[in-house]
């Protein structure tokens, strides 16, 4: 299922997410029970699933967004290079976040320019050498396949890029902050065949330096670029394996029949 020479990265032991009812007297709405689940470094994991089966719930403890929910519970643990994310009393959730950084479905820019859009995060972290900036954001330009686009016109604003070079550029963002994790949630939902082609080409060299995974509700997609898929139904881990396999011949009944269309 997996290169013997690529580390687990990300490990989920007994994880669970919940988030408290509105309403007195009503349980907890559970978004994912009891999640066992390895995740190796410089591979990329296929998230695949029906809506509300837990996938952004999943993405979201990695880094710990979820805390931004005033309601949000957990229980079990989640480790990242054997470290704990939430049992470490002295966890630096912004450092935890730039190591994990996510690329959401819609891609947002900041109204700056397309350099600045990559150096002002690593500005922010203490990087002001000039020198140190200009390769940071050449080299996460071209990690994201967007450098030889945009190389002439880095003064330019982000906003008049396209979609599929916004989300690119977002992808660049998160590569700046020297994140050794890329997280999307859907990152081409909105784009074109075309840009979901280069955003998919993207992932695949990404894969040779960074842990990627991959939420998307397109099951073709998740077949071409996953090395392992994970399948969630109603907050539970269905199926998890080397992706070929679990596209031709899947051990549970309910992932054929998700991967094959008959409900989702």
């Amino acid at each position: 299922m997996k290169d013997d020479l690529s580390p687990v990265k990300i490990e989920f032991v007994n994880f669970g997410v919940s988030y408290r009812s509105e309403k007195a007297g009503s349980p907890p709405l559970s978004a994912l029970e009891n999640v066992a689940l390895k995740v190796y470094d410089k591979r990329i994991l296929s998230v695949i699933g029906p809506s509300r089966s837990g996938k952004t719930s999943l993405l979201r403890s990695i880094n710990r967004l979820n805390d931004l929910h005033a309601s949000f519970e957990h229980s079990g643990e989640i480790f990242i290079d054997g470290a704990p994310v939430y049992g470490g009393a002295d966890t630096d959730v912004t450092e935890l976040r730039r190591k994990a950084g996510m690329v959401f479905a819609r891609p947002v820019v900041l109204p700056l320019s397309i350099y600045e859009n990559i150096a002002y995060g690593p500005r922010l972290m203490g990087r002001s050498s000039k020198s140190e900036l200009d390769a940071t954001v050449e080299t996460a330009l071209k990690d994201a396949y967007l450098w030889e686009e945009v190389k002439d016109r880095l003064g330019s604003p982000a906003a008049a890029l396209s979609g599929g070079q916004r989300q690119r550029l977002c992808i660049a963002r998160v590569l700046g902050m020297r994140s050794g994790i890329i997280m999307l949630d859907e990152p081409t939902s909105a784009l074109d065949p075309v840009s979901t082609a280069k955003i998919e080409e993207t992932l695949t060299a990404l894969k040779n330096k960074y842990c990627v995974i991959l939420v998307t509700n397109n099951v073709k997609q998740a077949a071409r670029v996953g090395d392992e898929t994970a399948f969630f139904l109603m907050g539970k881990l269905i199926e998890y394996g080397d992706t070929a396999k679990i596209f031709t011949t899947p051990r549970d009944e309910r992932t054929e029949n998700y991967i094959t269309g008959r409900f989702g």
